[in-house]
């Protein structure tokens, strides 16, 4: 099938400047990739398309949220019920929240009964880098890994003892605060820590609009608060033991109507793992990782007892990875087992708990100038056993130009609502099933650099909401594997860098769309993208950026439009000497009025201000 996508002037003549002119140089935190293959790899190995977002452009970007600063990467389109602390939809390449997987340092979070991560939770101020893998992952990660992976990695200790601290205000009363410390000791018994903690408080505005059913004019605010934590102990040269910890409390209002009552949710996020890191051959190195993450979420919608709501989910997860040198290869064997838990105080569920246990094994090579890498995985629950798979390859024409292609299936498991929620789950539900090609042109010579991705990622036994339920009859609905839906496009970004200004640009072109209907998927446009351009003299560094997006619909039957809209950000970041710098961020500076969401209010003009202190 040939992709065909029709595109406004603007993000047409972006295209074409693209290719003409500049090229995408995809941020970097150091010279590894870790979640392309579960383990460090030379960024001049990996074959799966990738970026990465580093401490640096987190620290300069001023964003509010972590979902606002993913809004600004390529592949990825966001849609949110109001405000930061409102529930937020990440799609990869038109892939669902809940079809991608969210890892934080290596532990997967997410509810179990939605699927998906709760990003409003996730505290952007404890974040050193992220990485973004597009594509299938399910043969390395298993369950969910469909459009892609998103793997946050906190602060890590290093080196001489180093402090920071950050004081900010804006726009609707936001107030946010951080402080880090973090370091390491020398010697053969060495120790690395690092703690983090963080508040940010807002006003807020109303998260919705007239011609909402909950619409009230009040104001609705959040208040976010977290701390975290990385240790770990040298016990002899390729033996580490260590501990990672992070938790995120949010309480975040909500309209329900004109009452004059305070409707709210409160939501708590905790990750926690330890670990061994074992070189026990030359050739052979073990990691043992035992964790376990919360997610647990509280409304208040009325005075009443009745009015309270309450659903914690909690996975508990233990790996064994083995990555055994063959040569200049890397052959890695894999051992999961993974515990989930709900807790209710709605519904009483069949099965409050089910495991996952997995076997995985991968293969990664180069010979010259090409690229190899290959991956099967088998994953067995209560929905049955899954078996998927890759294959990769990739060709360096030069030092400078590479050509990728590859071939991966992937699948999503039922969640807890979708098997048992009353009137709505059936527990023969079976998982989602997806095949994606996609083949990839990579161009990098330090200034100028380009990076185009076509794909085509099919999927099969979609679980959508059936009315009437094929099985019981209800007009409501339920949850029932009946569509199919493919999701294709071509993905591109460029930079270039001239003198002391950097262009950037993204566009994403794609067909989104539920086969079964032969309808557009909900709130996921055909085209979007961003242009950037920063200017950088000294102690000063100052930067435009422009959101772009086309048309989305708000409805499975595309009878709801929601218009497209362009945003124009400005941000300077300045240096006042080593120790001291400030930022200042001025978002939407047009005060547009655009929907992410239907009748959900969008930030309109925001003006952001803060002050750093950092010493190492």
């Amino acid at each position: 099938m040939i992709l065909r996508i029709s595109c406004p002037a603007a993000l047409t003549s972006l295209a074409l400047a693209m290719a003409a002119s500049y090229a995408h140089a995809e941020p970097t935190a150091g010279t590894v990739l870790v979640t392309a293959t579960r383990s460090p790899q030379a960024l001049a190995d990996v074959i799966s398309d990738s970026i990465t977002i580093s401490a640096e452009q987190i620290a300069e970007s001023g964003a509010g949220s972590i979902v606002d600063l993913l809004q600004r990467q390529r592949g990825i389109e966001i849609a949110r019920t109001g405000g930061s602390g409102t529930n937020a939809t990440v799609f990869i390449r038109g892939a669902n929240s809940n079809q991608n997987l969210v890892l934080v340092d290596g532990v997967r979070i997410g509810s179990s009964t939605t699927g998906a991560a709760n990003w409003s939770a996730i505290p952007l101020t404890a974040i050193d880098h992220i990485e973004i893998v597009y594509g299938p992952l399910s043969s390395l990660y298993g369950a969910d890994a469909i459009g892609g992976v998103i793997q946050i990695f906190t602060k890590k200790g290093k080196g001489a003892p180093a402090f920071t601290a950050f004081a900010g205000y804006g726009t609707d009363n936001t107030r946010e605060g951080d402080v880090s410390l973090s370091g390491a000791t020398g010697g053969e018994h060495s120790i690395s820590y690092a703690i983090s903690a963080g508040k940010e408080k807002s006003d807020g505005f109303s998260s919705t609009r007239p011609g909402n059913f909950s619409y009230n004019a009040d104001k609705d605010g959040y208040d976010r608060e977290n701390a975290a934590g990385q240790f770990s102990l040298r016990l002899a040269e390729g033996h580490e033991i260590g501990t990672l910890l992070l938790r995120s409390k949010l309480k975040s209002q909500y309209d329900s109507g004109s009452s004059s009552y305070d409707t709210r949710s409160a939501a708590k996020l905790e990750n926690a793992a330890i670990y061994s890191k074992n070189q026990i051959l030359p050739i052979w190195q073990s990691l043992v990782q035992y964790s376990q993450t919360k997610d647990d979420g509280a409304n208040y919608s009325g005075p009443l007892a009745s009015n309270y709501s309450q659903i914690n989910t909690k996975q508990t997860t233990f790996t064994w990875q083995n990555d055994v040198q063959i040569g200049a290869d890397v052959l890695q064997l894999l051992y999961d087992h993974r515990k989930e838990e709900v807790v209710t105080n709605g519904f009483k569920l069949d099965k409050p708990q089910r495991t996952t246990n997995s076997l995985a094994a991968s293969y990664n090579a180069r010979r010259g100038d090409n690229l190899f890498n290959a991956s099967v995985r088998r994953d067995k629950s209560l929905y049955g056993s899954k078996n998927t798979g890759s294959l990769g390859y990739g060709y360096n024409f030069t030092q400078a130009l590479r050509a990728t292609a590859s071939y991966g299936t992937s699948f999503r498991a039922p969640t807890y609502n979708e098997l048992y929620y009353p009137s709505y789950g059936n527990p023969a539900n079976k998982p989602e099933l997806g095949k994606n090609a996609e083949i990839g042109l990579r161009y990098d010579s330090g200034a100028t650099a380009l990076n185009a991705s076509y794909y085509r990622n099919r999927l099969t036994d979609l679980l959508v909401n059936t009315t009437p339920c094929p099985f019981s009859g209800a007009k409501s609905g339920c949850a029932y594997n009946v569509n199919h839906a493919l999701l294709e496009g071509l993905t591109m970004g460029a930079s270039q860098q001239l003198g002391r200004v950097n262009l950037a640009a993204t566009i994403d072109l794609q067909d989104p769309k539920d086969e079964t209907s032969n309808k557009r998927l909900q709130r996921r446009a055909k085209k979007h993208g961003n242009l950037m351009a920063d200017y950088s003299a000294g102690a000063l560094k100052a930067g435009v950026e422009l959101e772009l997006s086309g048309d989305r619909y708000e409805d499975a039957a595309n009878s709801n439009r929601l218009g497209g809209y362009g945003l124009v950000n400005l941000y300077a970041t300045y240096h006042f000497n080593r120790d001291w710098s400030a930022l200042v961020r001025w978002n939407n500076i047009g005060d547009k009025q655009y929907d992410l969401a239907r009748n959900y209010a969008t930030p309109m003009s925001k003006l952001f201000a803060g002050i750093r202190y950092g010493y190492k």
